[in-house]
C-alpha cells in the first residue's frame, strides 16, 4: 500500500536533528557584544598560531594557523603523504594550495591520526581525482559512525560554546590549540572513510618510497595513533601532545579518556628518541635532548594529576575538595608546554574522580539533593524575598565576586526565568569570569553563554539538510536506526504499542522497530510479524532522517512503500520528536 503524501506531510521527524555533524555548523544569530579582556597570556599564546608552512626537516612541511588542526605534508619519491586534513573543505583548500606551491606530486595516502572532525574532515579536498588509499586505526571507523549520535543535539551545543566559534567578530582570541575552528553554517565536510586500517598496536609500510610505522596510542581518544617515519627520525604524535595542558577533560563533554593509557602513549614515543616532533596542533619541536625532555615532563604532569587526585580520593575527599588542593608542582607548571591554555588540572581531577568513581562525591547530602526551583526559593526567602536576591547578585557583580553573582543570578532565574535583571548579571558574571581565564576553552564558554543570557545568540538545531550526499551516503543506515529510540517521546507513546518492520533493499537489511509503552526497541532482524512495514533504500530512509527529503514526497515518487495502515504509521513517526 502506498501512503498518501497528505498524511505524511507534517510528519517527517528529523530524528538525526541539532547537530548532524557537531562543531561543523553553527546556528543562531551573532550581534555586536560589549568587549571582553583577554588574560596577557592567553594573547601571548596567539602568536603561536602564525599562519605559515614550515619545512622541519627535508621533505617533511606542517601548516600551522590556517585551521584548529596543522596539517602534515610529506614528499616522497613520486608522490606524497597527508597527515590530518583539517575540519572542513574550506580550510582545507587554504592549505591545499599551500602544499602546492610546494608540490603537485600525486597524494598517495592519507593518514587520520584519531577521529576527530578538525584531522579528518577536509580529506576529499587534498585527495582530488588522486585516489588515495586512507589509514587509521580500525577503531576509527566506529568512532566517525558515532557521527550520528544519540547525544548529538547537546554536543553541537556545547562545541559551539567550547571553541567559541558563534562569538562575534573580535570575540575569539584563540581557541587554544589552534587559531579557530574553520567549521560553522557555510562549511562543507568532507571526509573518506579510511580503506587501509590496523587493528594491533603497530602497523608498518611503505609508499611513494616513504617507511612509515603507524603505532595505536590511546590517549585524547582510544583510536589514537602516532606516526613515526624511521628514516627521518621524525614523530607526528597526532593530538596526545600539544603546547598546552592536555584536555584531559574536555568541557563541550566526553566519555572518559584514560589518562594512565595517555602516559603509556608519550611512553612509547620517548622510546622512538624522535629528532623532530610535529604535533597536531602548535608549532613543531627540533633536537632530540629538548623533545625528550618536553615528552617527559608532559607524561609526568598527567600522571601527577591522576596520581594525587587518586591519593586524594582514597582519602575519603569530595571533588570539590581535591580541586582545591591538586596543582602541578612549579618545575612542571612553569614550562611553556604545560601552560592552561586548553585543558585545566581542575577539570581533569574532577573527570579522574568520576571515571574511579561516577558523579557520587561521597558525601550523603548529594544523594538526593532539592531541586534547583526548591533549593533558589530557600536560599531567596533566607535572603529577603527574590528582588532582595537579585540586588545581593548584583552587588556580589560590584564587588568583583563574580562566580557568586553567577550562582545567586542562577537561583533567581530558576525561578524566574525572564527576569531580565537576573540575565543582565548572569551575562555580566560570565563575561568577568571570562577575562580572568588562561583557557581558552573556559574563556570561550564564559563568552558564549553570556551571549546567551542576554539573547544576543539563540543556539539552534542546524540544517542537516545541507550535509552533503557523498556523506551522507557513507555512514551505516544501522546507526541511524540504532538513534531511533532516544527521539521518542516517552510521554505521548505511554500507551502505545506498535510493531514496524523496515526492508533496506540496497542494503538487503532488515529492521524492527517495537514501540512498547514508552520505550523503542531496536530489532537488526526482520519481524515475525509487524503492523506495519516499510520498504526502501538505505540513502532515501538517511535523506528523511536528516531532513533533506520529505516522507511524503518519496512516498509519492514510489520510492517508499508501506505495508499497513498509512494512518498508523503516520501516528507512528509522529512519536518521535
Amino acid at each position: 500500500m502506498r501512503f498518501p503524501a497528505k498524511i505524511l506531510a507534517r510528519s517527517v521527524l528529523g530524528l538525526i536533528s541539532a547537530g548532524f555533524i557537531a562543531a561543523c555548523e553553527g546556528g543562531g544569530e551573532q550581534q555586536e557584544a560589549p568587549p571582553v579582556h583577554s588574560h596577557a597570556e592567553l594573547e601571548r599564546h596567539s602568536a603561536e598560531f602564525e599562519p605559515g608552512v614550515i619545512e622541519v626537516t627535508e621533505g617533511v612541511h606542517v601548516a600551522i594557523g590556517y585551521a584548529l588542526a596543522n596539517s602534515i605534508l610529506i614528499e616522497g619519491d613520486d608522490g606524497v603523504v597527508i597527515v590530518d586534513t583539517l575540519e572542513s573543505a574550506e580550510a582545507a583548500e587554504v592549505v591545499k594550495a599551500e602544499f602546492d606551491k610546494i608540490t603537485t606530486a600525486p597524494v598517495k595516502a592519507i593518514i587520520y591520526t584519531h577521529n576527530h572532525v578538525d584531522h579528518c574532515f577536509g580529506a576529499r579536498v587534498f585527495a582530488g581525482d588522486d585516489g588515495p588509499d586512507v589509514y587509521s586505526h580500525a577503531t576509527t571507523l566506529d568512532y566517525l559512525d558515532r557521527v550520528v549520535n544519540v547525544i548529538r543535539p547537546i554536543i553541537y551545543k556545547r562545541s559551539m560554546r567550547q571553541f567559541g566559534t558563534l562569538l562575534p567578530p573580535g570575540g575569539l582570541t584563540n581557541a587554544g590549540i589552534g587559531p579557530r575552528l574553520v567549521a560553522d553554517a557555510e562549511t562543507t565536510p568532507a571526509l573518506i572513510r579510511p580503506n587501509r586500517t590496523f587493528s594491533g598496536e603497530r602497523y608498518t609500510f611503505s609508499v611513494a618510497g616513504i617507511d612509515i610505522e603507524l603505532v595505536h596510542a590511546p590517549g585524547e581518544t582510544p583510536d589514537q595513533i602516532f606516526v613515526w617515519l624511521p628514516d627521518k627520525k621524525v614523530l607526528l604524535p597526532g593530538d596526545n601532545f600539544y603546547k598546552s595542558f592536555p584536555n584531559l577533560y574536555a568541557i563541550r563533554g566526553t566519555p572518559y579518556r584514560d589518562v594512565t593509557d595517555w602516559v603509556e602513549s608519550l611512553d612509547k614515543m620517548r622510546a622512538k628518541r624522535p629528532e623532530f616532533l610535529i604535533p597536531s596542533h602548535t608549532r613543531p619541536i627540533v633536537g632530540a635532548d629538548e623533545i625528550h625532555a618536553t615528552l617527559t615532563d608532559y607524561r609526568d604532569a598527567i600522571q601527577y594529576v591522576h596520581d594525587q587526585t587518586v591519593r586524594a580520593i582514597n582519602r575519603g575527599m569530595t571533588p570539590d575538595e581535591i580541586v582545591g588542593q591538586v596543582r602541578l608542582p612549579e618545575h612542571l607548571a612553569s614550562r611553556p608546554y604545560l601552560k592552561e591554555y586548553y585543558g585545566t588540572v581542575e577539570w581533569s581531577v574532577r573527570s579522574i574522580f568520576a571515571g574511579y568513581l561516577g558523579w557520587f562525591g561521597g558525601n550523603a547530602t548529594d544523594l538526593s539533593p532539592s531541586d534547583p526551583q526548591t533549593r533558589a526559593a530557600r536560599v531567596a526567602e533566607l535572603a529577603g524575598g527574590r528582588a532582595s536576591l537579585l540586588e545581593a547578585a548584583q552587588q556580589a557583580l560590584d564587588d568583583a565576586s563574580a562566580q557568586w553573582a553567577l550562582e545567586l543570578a542562577d537561583a533567581v532565574l530558576a525561578l524566574e526565568p525572564d527576569n531580565d535583571g537576573a540575565k543582565r548579571v548572569r551575562a555580566g558574571a560570565l563575561r568577568a569570569l571570562a577575562s580572568e581565564q588562561i583557557s581558552a576553552n573556559g574563556r570561550n564558554y564564559y563568552l558564549t553563554q553570556a551571549m546567551e543570557a542576554e539573547g544576543s545568540l539563540v543556539l539552534e538545531a542546524p540544517d542537516t539538510s545541507t550535509v552533503p550526499v557523498e556523506m551522507l551516503r557513507s555512514f551505516p543506515v544501522e546507526r541511524f536506526m540504532r538513534a531511533l529510540p532516544v527521539y521518542l517521546d516517552g510521554d505521548k507513546s505511554r500507551d502505545t504499542e506498535v510493531t514496524v518492520g523496515f526492508h533496506f533493499t540496497d542494503t538487503d537489511e532488515h529492521f524492527t522497530v517495537r514501540v512498547r509503552k514508552g520505550v523503542a526497541e531496536v530489532d537488526d532482524a526482520a519481524p515475525a510479524e509487524a503492523d506495519i512495514g516499510v520498504t526502501t533504500q538505505s540513502m532515501t530512509w538517511k535523506e528523511i532522517l536528516s531532513r533533506r527529503r520529505n516522507v511524503a514526497w518519496a512516498v509519492a515518487s514510489g520510492d517508499l512503500e508501506i505495508d499497513g495502515s498509512a494512518i498508523e504509521l503516520a501516528k507512528f513517526l509522529l512519536l518521535f520528536r
